[in-house]
């Protein structure tokens, strides 16, 4: 970040590459080992990266999945969501200086886990999708728990949209700052809220359905103000639409199986495969040379596709308002660099920072 005392006057990315070795330890593994691996890519959007790699495998071998299935995909799906969202706007809160909202809305978040334990053993490494459906049904028990937990849900996003829209300090920390326009999130290829917040109008879920998406519908949220008030906006809209999603699901889900039986056909091909994730569209391509494992594995998460837009957001902000602009994007930084670089403009000297030791500052300024 470039600054002329206190304001930000230009900002570049530098981005780093932490290899983990997931995509080549991939490479040494069977389709079914690697469902483990992709779940661990992200702690928080985990499933979704398990449903993109199980999606790529069932194209490349042809595989049918059963309805039901199907839709218990989609409410595993829209329930780490749901937790997902609420972790950063709770997040949010808490670099804001609104501890008290912190706790509430991590307190609701609580049951979302609860619910997701109840149906598959686990409060967030599910393990419940595979290649071929899933590996658990959800009884009658399940069912209960997820309307009690959505009922918990349904009722907060009022206490969270009144919180956003008459707030007094946290929309003048919010409203007008760190700014997307539409067509710069058009030309730099945002994704997910950050998107949908510059009014871009995508979601895979609507415009490229898989899954039971396109039995149970899916309504996009959008805002046109593309600040970070509007990203945390939509992400509190979605929230309240994943429940309905759910919630619709559970009335219309079939009977019949939950997994059909994955034998390999040791095909030779390439597919790339997508979903929605909570930050955005996420990508899986597989390359396989005739055995029962990855020749190549290659994932884009959706804060590759973000980071592009942090110049265009800090820009003209003041160096205490970077934490609220960044977080506004959700980025995962388990896959980035963690370090930034302070240059005043006026003299050229630069240091290095932390996220964590900026934060810090920010604070102590109050």
């Amino acid at each position: 970040m470039y600054v002329e005392g206190e304001t930000i006057v230009d900002a570049e990315i530098c981005l780093g590459y932490v290899h983990r070795g997931i995509e080549k330890l991939g490479e040494s593994r069977s389709h079914v080992k690697n469902l483990f691996l992709a779940e661990r890519i992200c702690g928080i959007c985990g499933q979704h990266h398990v449903q993109c790699l199980a999606q790529a495998v069932e194209r490349l071998e042809g595989i049918e999945v059963p309805e039901r299935a199907e839709y218990i995909r989609v409410i595993m799906l829209e329930l780490e969501r749901i937790h997902s969202h609420m972790l950063l706007i709770g997040v949010a809160a808490h670099e804001m200086g609104y501890d008290t909202l912190f706790m509430h809305i991590w307190g609701v978040r609580e049951k979302v886990m609860d619910a997701a334990e109840v149906i598959t053993g686990n409060r967030k490494t599910y393990a419940i999708i595979t290649i071929g459906g899933v590996r658990r049904d959800i009884n009658e028990r399940g069912v209960k728990a997820l309307r009690r937990a959505l009922d918990a849900v349904k009722s907060y996003v009022k206490v969270l949209k009144d919180f956003f829209f008459h707030d007094r300090t946290l929309r003048l920390r919010t409203v007008d700052r760190g700014v997307l326009s539409y067509s710069d999130a058009r030309s730099l290829d945002v994704v997910g809220p950050v998107a949908r917040g510059s009014g871009v109008k995508f979601d895979v879920r609507y415009n490229a359905p898989y899954a039971a998406y396109k039995d149970v519908g899916v309504e996009v949220k959008t805002r046109s103000e593309g600040d970070s008030w509007a990203r945390f906006v939509v992400r509190v809209e979605e929230i309240e639409e994943s429940a309905n999603i759910i919630e619709r699901a559970l009335d219309s889900m079939p009977g019949g199986d939950i997994r059909e039986p994955y034998v390999t056909r040791l095909p030779y091909g390439e597919v790339s495969s997508r979903v929605e994730a909570h930050r955005g569209e996420l990508i899986h391509h597989l390359v396989v040379r005739g055995e029962d494992k990855p020749y190549r594995w290659r994932v884009r998460v959706p804060t590759y596709a973000n980071l592009a837009s942090i110049p265009k957001i800090l820009v003209g902000e003041t160096i205490a308002e970077v934490p609220i602009n960044v977080i506004s994007l959700d980025p995962c930084f388990s896959c980035t660099e963690r370090l930034i670089r302070i240059i005043d403009y006026r003299t050229g000297r630069s240091r290095v920072v932390s996220l964590r030791e900026l934060w810090r500052e920010v604070r102590r300024r109050g």
